[in-house]
C-alpha cells in the first residue's frame, strides 16, 4: 500500500487550468507510437509537466507501486466533489497511455513508468537529455544576453512578416521552412498569386501567449513530420530533450540520429536553438525551447507578441483616439492593422479607429471581435479602472463598420447586356430563371447578371436564337 494521505484537490488549480494544446495531437497517436516515446526519460518528465495537477497526483501515487492497486481503494481518496475531476483525469491519462487500460486495477505503462523514474532519480546512459559538448577553451564564453537576442530577432521576424504582409511594408522574410509552415497552418494566405498576407485565424495568433504560439507552430510541425517522412517519435522525442536541456550550456550533435540533425535548420529559422555555423558540430537550446514544458516566460523581455512593457499599453478614447505607449515596432506594426496612425514619439504612438481603418483589418480577415479582443488584452492599467473597460460606443461602432461590409457579398458571374429589343431581352432572361442562375436584373437598364455555373447554357441558348433569327 502506498505511503500517501487521502488526496485533497484543489478545485481552483482544476478550473484554472487549460489542457495543453499538445495533448489532444498525442491522444490521437497509437498505443505503439506512444510506447516508443516513453522510453525517453526526457519525454515522460516533459509531459509530465504538459498535464493538469490532478493527473500528476495520480502519477506521482503509482509510480513507486510494484504491482496494480484496486481502483476502488484509488477512488476511496477522492472527496465526492471531485469525483468527475478525477474521472476525467483517469481518463485522459488512458488516452495517452500512461494507465494501463484495465478497469477494475490501476497501474502505470511499465515503459513510461521506468521512464519517468529514471527521469526524476537520474542514472542511465541514452542520453535522453541531451550529451553536452566538450569544453573547449579557444571559445569565447557563453553570452546568455546575445543568445536571448538571436531568439527574440528570429521570433520576431516571423512575427513582423505576419503583421507586415500587404500592408506596402518590405520586412525582413522569414526562410521557405517557416513561409511554408504559416502558410500550411492557415496563419498566412494567398489569393489568386498574391503575397501571403496575415488571415483571421493569423490575427488570433497574435494575440496568443508567447508559449501558445511556440507550440501552435510546433504542432504544425509535427503534423508536417509524416509527409516529410520525418520519424514522429524521432521529432516529438527532440523537442521533449531540447525542453529539459540546461540553458547556456553546449551539447553535441554526434548522438542525434538522422532525422534529428535534419531538423537542427528548422529549429534555427525558429531561434530555439544556435549554432555558431550551420555545420557546427555543437548546438545550444534557446530559451524558447528550455521553457518549452515550463511555466517560465520563453524570453525574459516577451510579453503578448513581442518584447515591450509588461502591462497592458493602450488608451483608447471615446473620440475612438488611440494612445500606445510602445517603442517595440511589432505592437506598431500589429495596430498599424487596425488603427490608422498619426504621429510617432520615442514612446508614443498616435493614431485614431476609423471606417476605412476598420474596413482594411476586415479585408484582410480580421474580425471585429478580434480587434475588441486585442485592445481588451492589452488595455492601459489606467483603462482597467472604468467600467465598461472600452468605450462602449467605439465597440458597437466597430461593429456596425463590421456588418456594414457583410451587407455586401461578391459572386462571380456574366453580364448579359445589349439586347436587341425588348422580346429578346425577356426571352433569354425566363430562359435563364427557369435555370434558376440569375443573381440580378434590371428590367429598365435591359440586362442582368448570372452565375458562372449557368453561362454555357445561356450562351448556348443565345447562340441557337441567334443562329434560327439568321436562317
Amino acid at each position: 500500500m502506498p505511503s500517501a494521505q487521502p488526496y485533497i484537490y484543489s478545485e481552483n488549480d482544476e478550473k484554472t487550468h487549460t489542457p495543453h494544446i499538445l495533448l489532444p495531437f498525442l491522444e490521437s497517436q497509437s498505443q505503439n507510437t506512444l510506447t516508443r516515446l516513453y522510453q525517453r526519460p526526457s519525454s515522460c518528465l516533459s509531459i509530465f509537466r504538459l498535464l493538469a495537477p490532478l493527473e500528476r497526483q495520480i502519477i506521482m501515487n503509482l509510480l513507486w507501486l510494484e504491482s496494480a492497486i484496486a481502483a476502488s481503494v484509488m477512488a476511496g481518496w477522492v472527496i465526492r466533489e471531485g469525483r468527475k475531476l478525477y474521472d476525467d483525469a483517469l481518463a485522459t491519462l488512458g488516452r495517452l497511455h500512461i494507465l494501463s487500460s484495465s478497469p477494475a486495477k490501476l497501474a502505470l505503462n511499465s515503459t513510461f513508468k521506468s521512464g519517468f523514474r529514471q527521469a526524476i532519480t537520474g542514472g542511465g546512459t541514452s542520453g535522453s537529455f541531451g550529451v553536452t559538448a566538450e569544453p573547449d577553451d579557444k571559445r569565447q564564453p557563453f553570452d546568455l544576453d546575445a543568445l536571448d537576442g538571436f531568439a527574440l530577432e528570429r521570433w520576431e521576424t516571423i512575427l513582423h512578416y505576419m503583421v507586415s504582409s500587404g500592408t506596402g511594408q518590405q520586412p525582413t522574410k522569414p526562410s521557405q521552412g517557416v513561409l511554408f509552415l504559416l502558410q500550411r497552418s492557415g496563419l498566412m494566405g494567398s489569393s489568386y498569386g498574391s503575397l501571403l498576407q496575415i488571415t483571421s485565424p493569423g490575427f488570433q495568433f497574435l494575440l496568443q501567449s508567447p508559449h501558445d504560439q511556440l507550440w501552435d507552430l510546433l504542432l504544425q510541425y509535427l503534423h508536417l513530420a509524416e509527409e516529410r517522412q520525418m520519424d514522429l517519435v524521432e521529432v516529438l522525442g527532440f523537442i521533449f530533450m531540447l525542453s529539459t536541456m540546461e540553458l547556456g550550456r553546449e551539447y553535441s550533435t554526434e548522438n542525434l540520429s538522422g532525422t534529428q540533425k535534419a531538423m537542427l535548420e528548422d529549429l534555427r529559422d525558429y531561434g530555439l536553438i544556435w549554432q555558431r555555423r550551420p555545420s557546427s558540430r555543437r548546438f545550444s537550446p534557446t530559451r524558447l525551447s528550455t521553457t518549452l514544458t515550463s511555466s517560465s516566460p520563453p524570453l525574459p523581455t516577451s510579453t503578448g507578441t513581442s518584447s515591450g512593457p509588461q502591462e497592458g499599453f493602450i488608451i483608447l478614447e471615446t473620440n475612438y483616439r488611440v494612445y500606445a505607449y510602445t517603442d517595440n515596432p511589432l505592437q506598431t506594426a500589429v495596430l498599424n492593422l487596425f488603427v490608422s496612425l498619426k504621429y510617432r514619439f520615442p514612446n508614443l504612438v498616435v493614431g485614431s479607429i476609423t471606417r476605412d481603418s476598420v474596413k482594411k483589418a476586415l479585408m484582410n480577415g480580421i474580425t471585429a471581435d478580434q480587434i475588441i479582443s486585442y485592445l481588451i488584452t492589452h488595455a492601459h492599467p489606467q483603462m482597467r479602472k472604468n467600467n465598461p473597460l472600452l468605450p462602449v460606443t467605439v465597440q458597437d461602432q466597430i461593429r456596425l463598420w463590421e456588418l456594414e461590409r457583410n451587407r455586401l457579398k461578391s459572386r462571380e458571374g456574366y453580364l448579359y447586356t445589349a439586347f436587341a429589343s425588348q422580346a429578346d431581352y425577356e426571352f433569354v432572361l425566363n430562359y435563364a430563371k427557369e435555370l434558376d442562375v440569375v443573381l440580378w436584373e434590371s428590367a429598365t437598364k435591359r440586362c442582368f447578371f448570372g452565375s458562372m455555373e449557368g453561362h454555357a447554357n445561356i450562351k448556348g441558348f443565345i447562340e441557337r436564337r441567334t443562329l434560327v433569327a439568321n436562317s
